[in-house]
C-alpha cells in the first residue's frame, strides 16, 4: 500500500478531476467533515514544523467562504490549542455550512476575530485560506484590496491548497493572487503548480497526502482516454524506474547504443562539443558526431572517445551535406541542430527521412520553422522528438495561441499537430506525446539559463534513448527522465557553486554526480 501511495506523487490533475475523485471518496462513505479534519490537521502539523511556537507567536488566519476557509479554521483551532496566538479574518458574510460550524467553534474557543486585514499586520505568519482549487472568476472588490495589502507586507504566508487568486489549471492570475512563501497542495498535485506563470506566487511547494485511496485514483484514471489522462510529474521516485541503466555482464559497445549527432559550425563550434559532452555523460556505448571538416581536430581534442565524421562545409563554415558513405540506418538515434546555423537548409530534408528516432533542437527547429516542414514531421513513421524553448515554439506553431500562458495545453496541441514528442523547455519543462500522455519536470533552477545548457540536454536525450530503444518503455517517459536528470545536475551544480557558476561545461560534469544517480 505504501508503494502505491508513493506513486500518487506523480499524478497531476485538473480542478474537475480533483472534484470527481473527491466525489467518489464521499460516495464511498467518507464524511466531508472527516476529510476536512484530516487534511487540515496534517497541514497544521506541517505548519508547526515549519514555524515552531518558539519562533512564531502570532498567526493570522484568512478565511474564505468555501471549504478552503473551513480548512483554515481547523488549522486555526489546532494552532490555538497548541499555544499559538491566533487571529482570524473572515471578510465574507456568507459561508458554506461546514465552514460556518468551524467558525462558530473558533468563536466558542475564544479565538479573536478581526474586521479588517490591517489588524493582522503584526502577525508573524499568515495562513491563506481564502480560496482553494477550482476558482475561475476574476477577483474584485474588497478581497482585491486585502490581497494587495497582504502582498505589500512581505510576510511569511502559507497558502492552503493553492495561493488564492490562481486558476487551478492554467496558473492564470485572476485579477490578483497571494504571493505565498509556502504552498501546501492537498491530496493530488494541481496543474497550476507546473505552469511557469504561477511560479512567482507559489513559493516552496509541498504535497499533503491526506489518504486518498490509490485504488480510487487508478480506477478513475482507467476511465479516461489518453488525451484526458492526468499529467504525470517526473521526480526521483519515478526516475529510478529508468535510471541507472542496467548493463548485462556480457555486452559490448554497440549493444549499448550508437548515437549520431549532426551539429556545429565554424561560428558555433561549442554547440557540437557541449552536445557531445551531454551524450557522453549518458553512458551511450558509441558516439559519432558529424561536423564541418574544419572542426574535426577541435572535436577530437575534446571528445577523443567519439567518432568524428568530417563533412564538406559551406563558405560560411556550416555543414554542406552529409558524406555519401554515411549510412544513417546504422545508428539507433540521430540528433541534429545545436550550432548548425540556418545557412544550409537542405540538410534538414535529408535528416527527416532517417528511419530511426530523430531529435531536433536549436537551428534544426529554426530551419523547420522557416521552410514549414511540420507536415513532414507528421508523416514520419519513426518517432520524432523536438525540444523548443518559447521563442522556437512560437515560430514552429504560430497558430497555437498564447503558449506562454498555458504551456501544458500548448505542448499537447503541438504534439498532436506535429505527430512528435514535444519537450517544451521552461522553468517547468513539459513533455507531451501525440497520443496525449504528458510529463512535467517538477523542479529546476534559473542556473540553467545559460548558453549551451540546451545543447547538453539534446545530447543527454539522444544518449539515453539510444540505450533504451529496445526495452519497450514509453519514449516520452525516457525523454522526461533525461530532462529530470539534466535539471537535477543544474540544481546540484548551483548548490555547490552558486547559480552564477553553472556554465554548460560544468553542467555536463555534474550529470554523473552520485548524489543524483544514487537511488
Amino acid at each position: 500500500m505504501l508503494e502505491q501511495r508513493q506513486k500518487l506523487e506523480k499524478i497531476i490533475v485538473t480542478a474537475e478531476q480533483m472534484r470527481l475523485i473527491e466525489g467518489r471518496i464521499f460516495e464511498g462513505g467518507m464524511p466531508v467533515a472527516a476529510l476536512m479534519e484530516k487534511a487540515a490537521i496534517l497541514c497544521s502539523q506541517r505548519i508547526q514544523q515549519l514555524y515552531p511556537l518558539s519562533n512564531t507567536i502570532k498567526v493570522g488566519i484568512l478565511v474564505g467562504p468555501g471549504h478552503n476557509g473551513g480548512d483554515a479554521l481547523v488549522i486555526a483551532r489546532e494552532l490555538f490549542l497548541n499555544g499559538y496566538n491566533v487571529c482570524i479574518y473572515r471578510p465574507f458574510s456568507k459561508v458554506k455550512e461546514l465552514t460556518g460550524q468551524h467558525s462558530n467553534y473558533a468563536s466558542f474557543l475564544g479565538i479573536s476575530y478581526y474586521e479588517k486585514l490591517k489588524d493582522l499586520e503584526d502577525c508573524d505568519l499568515i495562513i491563506d485560506g481564502f480560496f482553494g482549487f477550482g476558482l475561475t472568476r476574476i477577483l474584485e472588490g474588497k478581497i482585491v484590496e486585502d490581497i494587495k495589502l497582504l502582498n505589500q507586507w512581505q510576510k511569511s504566508v502559507i497558502s492552503v491548497d493553492l495561493p488564492s487568486g490562481l486558476h487551478t489549471d492554467t496558473g492564470e492570475v485572476l485579477g490578483i493572487a497571494v504571493c505565498a512563501t509556502y504552498s501546501l497542495c492537498l491530496g493530488l498535485w494541481k496543474l497550476a503548480y507546473f505552469q511557469d506563470r504561477a511560479l512567482p506566487f507559489l513559493g516552496k511547494i509541498e504535497r499533503i497526502d491526506f489518504g486518498i485511496p490509490p485504488e480510487t485514483v487508478w480506477s478513475f484514471l482507467s476511465e479516461f482516454s489518453p488525451i484526458q489522462t492526468p499529467i504525470k510529474k517526473m521526480s526521483k521516485t519515478v526516475a529510478k524506474d529508468f535510471l541507472p541503466l542496467p548493463r548485462p555482464l556480457l555486452t559490448y559497445k554497440y549493444k549499448q547504443g550508437h548515437l549520431l549527432l549532426i551539429c556545429g559550425s565554424r561560428r558555433y563550434a561549442g554547440g557540437a562539443i557541449l552536445t557531445g559532452l551531454g551524450a557522453r555523460a549518458s553512458g551511450v556505448g558509441m558516439l559519432s558526431i558529424a561536423v564541418p571538416q574544419s572542426l574535426k581536430p577541435l572535436l577530437v581534442s575534446h571528445l577523443p572517445d567519439a567518432i568524428i565524421i568530417d563533412c564538406p562545409e559551406t563558405n560560411s563554415g556550416a555543414i554542406s551535406f552529409l558524406p555519401p558513405n554515411l549510412s544513417l540506418e546504422n545508428f539507433n538515434v540521430v540528433a541534429c541542430g545545436p550550432g548548425l546555423t540556418t545557412d544550409n537548409k537542405s540538410i534538414i530534408e535529408t535528416i527527416l527521412k532517417v528511419e530511426s528516432p530523430l531529435i531536433l533542437d536549436a537551428d534544426a527547429l529554426n530551419i523547420i520553422a522557416e521552410i514549414g516542414t511540420i507536415p513532414s514531421l507528421s508523416n514520419r513513421s519513426f518517432p520524432t522528438i523536438i525540444t523548443p524553448h518559447l521563442g522556437e515554439f512560437k515560430r514552429l506553431f504560430p497558430d497555437i495561441s498564447s503558449p506562454d500562458n498555458d504551456r501544458i495545453s500548448a505542448a499537447k496541441e503541438a504534439a498532436n499537430s506535429s505527430n512528435s514528442i514535444v519537450l517544451f523547455k521552461g522553468a517547468r519543462t513539459v513533455i507531451a506525446h501525440p497520443k496525449g500522455n504528458v510529463w512535467v519536470v517538477g523542479e529546476s533552477t534559473p542556473a540553467l539559463a545559460r548558453g549551451g545548457s540546451g545543447d547538453v540536454l539534446t545530447g543527454l536525450i539522444g544518449g539515453l534513448i539510444s540505450q533504451t530503444i529496445s526495452n519497450e518503455k514509453p519514449l516520452e517517459a525516457i525523454v522526461a527522465t533525461a530532462a529530470w536528470w539534466h535539471s537535477q545536475a543544474g540544481i546540484l551544480a548551483a548548490t555547490n557553486r552558486t547559480e552564477l557558476g553553472v556554465d554548460a561545461f560544468t553542467l555536463s560534469q555534474y550529470l554523473l554526480s552520485k548524489e543524483i544517480l544514487d537511488f
